[in-house]
């Protein structure tokens, strides 16, 4: 183990810094009275759950998860999302007073990192969970309701990718031979490595209609312009029909413009088995956010109910934030000796107006013109003022 410096921080761990810091106060007052106003209220978990429960639930692989032990000589982990605790919530207790139930949430989240490589350990997540209704209609609550929030937050372009993993392991188990297949077809998608889904087709060595059939469906399944397109992969069945019901719905509401169907879309959450979809916007390179159908994990906690939800990484979602959401503008009041009293009524009257604003004696300052440069406006008073 090597010597921990003054000031190193854990692997993957980061300070937040004052723009930052408000930057993410007003995405999370934003989001939240958007959200409330659709009719989710927010809820809050503990940092820290069991292992056994929150933990072997998650669908965040194990390596990622911190653990320690508490006295009792029980494991624990930092929560790793929270679609987990939620689905805990919901079953031992708010479904028992209210169905469906729709939740908010903003929190932080800690997943372990091997090597850093710019990733974070903990991050913030604001998203939502509509549990307790099976219906389209809910799929396509969510997936507005998303629609909606990066219209909110002003993000100038945005598309959301819609699938279906239940289509799609239909398609992987129909042209393949093996189960195993399947799975390892599955896991390159979900790492978006077409390439190497390509070489493994060829190198599964599959009868000439199957390998053809999956070659042409990879170039072709992330640009549907219509779910038609997707039924010469696949015979009618009751997930196709959902989502061609979904879409409608998603048309009829107008947002046609902002969302695409791609049915290569697999994640490493292992208890989405409906729909699912992403979010990314203009200016980054991953996923803002992403979300869908986990009925299944509800399952895990003894209840039948549907579910569905969406989390964006808040992180993600500062990198294409428009410039009126930085720093609001700030007024010094830069006061000589002899002012304080002066100064101090000016500030406060600046204050009662709704400014937010900085008292700072003058003579105080080493370098005046590096303190001053972060303020919009500049007042200074003096004894003769």
């Amino acid at each position: 183990m090597s010597m921990i410096q003054m000031f190193e921080k854990p692997l993957g761990m980061r300070d937040t810094f004052p723009a930052i810091y408000e930057k993410l106060e007003n995405v999370r007052k934003t989001g939240r009275n958007y959200l409330r106003a659709h009719g989710y209220e927010f809820i809050k978990t503990p940092t820290v759950e069991y292992y056994d429960t929150i933990g072997k639930a998650s669908a965040i692989y194990d390596a990622s998860l911190f653990k320690l032990v508490d006295s009792q000589g029980n494991t624990l982990v930092l929560r790793p999302d929270m679609t987990t605790p939620i689905a805990r919530v919901a079953t031992s207790k708010l479904l028992k007073e209210k169905i469906p139930l729709r939740l908010a949430y903003f929190a932080n989240v800690f997943r372990a990192q091997e090597t850093e490589g710019g990733r974070p350990a903990e991050f913030d997540q604001m998203g939502i969970e509509l549990i307790g209704d099976a219906s389209v209609y809910a799929d396509a609550e969510v997936i507005l309701t998303a629609a909606g929030l990066m219209k909110e937050f002003s993000v100038p372009s945005f598309k959301l990718t819609i699938g279906h993993a239940g289509i799609l392991q239909s398609i992987l188990n129909s042209y393949t031979d093996t189960d195993a297949q399947a799975e390892e077809l599955r896991i390159l998608l979900v790492q978006k490595n077409f390439v190497g889904f390509e070489e493994a087709v060829l190198a599964f060595e599959l009868p000439t209609m199957k390998t053809q059939s999956l070659l042409q469906f990879i170039e072709e399944a992330s640009n549907f312009l219509s779910l038609s397109q997707i039924e010469k992969y696949v015979t009618k069945n009751d997930a196709l029909l959902y989502m061609k019901e979904l879409e409608v719905l998603l048309t009829e509401a107008g947002l046609t413009d902002e969302i695409a169907f791609d049915f290569t879309l697999a994640s490493h959450m292992n208890y989405y088995t409906g729909m699912l979809f992403e979010v990314f916007a203009a200016g980054s390179g991953f996923p803002i956010g992403n979300g869908g159908r986990y009925d299944g994990l509800l399952h895990s906690f003894g209840q039948t109910v549907g579910a569905t939800g969406f989390g964006l990484r808040v992180d993600r979602l500062l990198e294409v934030l428009p410039k009126e959401f930085e720093q609001e503008s700030a007024t010094l009041v830069l006061f000589e000796q002899g002012a304080y009293t002066k100064a101090l009524t000016k500030a406060n009257a600046l204050r009662a107006q709704g400014q937010r604003v900085t008292l700072q004696a003058k003579a105080s300052l080493t370098n005046e013109a590096a303190f001053t440069a972060g303020f919009s406006e500049v007042v200074v008073v003096g004894q003769e003022d």
